[in-house]
C-alpha cells in the first residue's frame, strides 16, 4: 500500500474511532433508551462536548427539555445550538482557568440553587470542565490558581492527581455542586477522559458524590477511550485487517510510550493494533509548540527509518492538543528525513518541547477540528508494507 494510502486509511479509522464516542450520538442514545420521568428538563452541560453533548439531550427529548446551560470553549461551541431557543451559553478558559471560569462556575451554582421544583435536572459533564467552571475556596484567589494551574500542567502530573489537586482548592468540585441540590434527585450523563472512568474524578468531581454519598444522582458514563478503540478495531476489521486492542489505559511518559507503542507494533502478528489512555510530558521552562500527542508521535518517528512497513498516529480525542489546534501527529520512515530537510532535528525540537513545529515542518500533524468528544487519546498503529 502506498504511503499516502496509509495514512489515510489511518485518518479513517481514528474518525470511525471518533463517531462511536460523538457526544450528541451517545446522549441521545442514553436518553432514548430509558426516558426520564415526564416533566420539563433543564440540563447543564460542561465541558468540550458540552455542545454536542446538549444537542443529544435535544434529540431525545424535544420540547420536554425546556432550558439548557452550555459552558465549553469557544472552539467546540456549533452553530446549530447557537440558533435553539432556551440555550444560554458561557465561552469559558481552558486548561488555565481565568476570570471567565470564575464567572461560570458562580452562574453554575446559581442555576444549580435556583431550579424550580417541577423540573428534573439533567447534567452533561465531559473533560475539560474541571477548568471551565470554578468557585474558589476563601482562602486561595484567582492569581494563585492560575498559577499553580499552569505548573502542573508543566510538571506533566496525571489527570487524576491534576484534577484531585483541583478539587481541594473548590467549592463545587469533589462533590461539593451535588451537596447543593440538597438531596433532590437528578442525573447525570459523563463522557469520560479519565482512568476508571470514576465520576468522582471526572471534571475533578464536578457531579461525583457528595461527601458520605447523601445524593440523590444517577450517574452513567455513555462514552470512554474503550468505545472508541471498539471503533477502530471495527473500522479496521471491516477493511479485512488483523487487529489487536490493548484495552488497559496508558499513562506516563509521552517518550517512553513512543518506544513501548513502536516495539509492541513491530513485534506483535496484527496489522492495526489500538491503544488508549493518556500521556504526559514535562515541559523545559520555555516550551516550544506542540502537545503530549505530537511529542510522542515525533518521539515514535525516530524509531521508524529502519522500519518502512510501520505509521503510526498519536491524536487527542478531543480534537486539540495541548494549547494547540491540532489533534497529534502521523508519522512513518520518512518523517525525519522530512525534519532534516527541513533543518530541523527529532531529538533537538523534543528536548525543547517544540513537536508542533517538527511536525508542521514534515507535513505530519493531524487536524480534526473540535470532535464533539473528549475521551482522551488514541494511538493507532499501522503494520503493512509499502507499495
Amino acid at each position: 500500500m502506498a504511503s499516502g494510502a496509509r495514512q489515510r486509511l489511518l485518518l479513517e479509522l481514528l474518525q470511525a474511532g471518533l463517531e462511536a464516542v460523538d457526544g450528541r450520538g451517545c446522549v441521545r442514545e442514553a436518553l432514548a433508551a430509558r426516558p426520564p420521568h415526564p416533566a420539563p428538563v433543564w440540563a447543564a452541560a460542561v465541558g468540550k462536548a458540552a455542545a454536542s453533548m446538549a444537542l443529544g439531550a435535544a434529540d431525545a427529548l424535544g420540547s420536554s427539555l425546556e432550558r439548557v446551560l452550555v459552558i465549553t470553549p469557544s472552539a467546540h461551541l456549533t452553530p446549530e445550538l447557537l440558533s435553539r431557543p432556551g440555550v444560554e451559553i458561557r465561552e469559558s478558559a481552558h486548561p488555565v482557568p481565568d476570570e471567565r471560569s470564575l464567572a461560570a462556575g458562580r452562574r453554575l451554582l446559581d442555576w444549580v440553587e435556583d431550579l424550580p421544583a417541577a423540573v428534573a435536572p439533567l447534567f452533561l459533564i465531559s473533560g475539560g470542565a474541571s477548568s471551565l467552571v470554578e468557585v474558589l475556596e476563601p482562602a486561595v484567589c484567582l492569581e494563585e490558581l492560575e498559577q499553580l494551574s499552569a505548573g502542573w500542567l508543566a510538571e506533566g502530573i496525571a489527570i487524576g492527581e491534576f484534577n484531585a489537586r483541583r478539587a481541594r482548592m473548590s467549592r463545587i468540585k469533589g462533590g461539593r455542586l451535588a451537596a447543593h441540590l440538597r438531596g433532590r434527585a437528578a442525573r447525570a450523563l459523563f463522557i469520560s477522559d479519565v482512568p476508571g472512568d470514576d465520576p468522582a474524578v471526572i471534571g475533578s468531581g464536578l457531579l461525583g458524590p457528595a461527601a458520605g454519598g447523601a445524593d440523590h444522582i444517577e450517574r452513567q458514563v455513555v462514552a470512554s477511550v474503550d468505545r472508541a478503540i471498539e471503533g477502530v478495531a471495527q473500522a479496521a476489521s471491516q477493511r479485512g485487517l488483523t487487529v489487536a486492542c490493548v484495552h488497559e489505559r496508558f499513562e506516563g511518559d509521552a517518550t517512553r510510550l513512543a518506544a513501548r507503542f513502536t516495539h509492541e507494533l513491530l513485534v506483535g502478528n496484527t496489522q492495526v493494533r489500538v491503544w488508549g489512555g493518556e500521556s504526559t510530558v514535562r515541559l523545559p521552562p520555555h516550551p516550544g509548540r506542540g502537545g503530549r500527542n505530537q511529542h510522542l508521535a515525533l518521539a515514535a518517528a525516530r524509531f521508524l527509518p529502519e522500519y518502512p512497513e510501520l505509521v503510526l498516529l498519536a491524536a487527542g480525542t478531543d480534537g486539540t492538543d495541548g494549547p494547540t489546534e491540532a489533534a497529534g501527529g502521523l508519522v512513518d520512515a520518512d518523517t525525519c528525513a522530512r525534519l532534516a530537510l527541513a533543518g530541523l532535528d527529532a531529538d533537538d525540537c523534543l528536548a525543547r518541547a517544540d513537536s508542533g513545529t517538527a511536525l508542521a515542518a514534515a507535513g505530519a500533524l493531524v487536524r480534526t477540528g473540535p470532535t464533539g468528544t473528549n475521551v482522551a487519546d488514541v494511538v493507532i498503529g499501522l503494520k503493512l508494507p509499502p507499495a
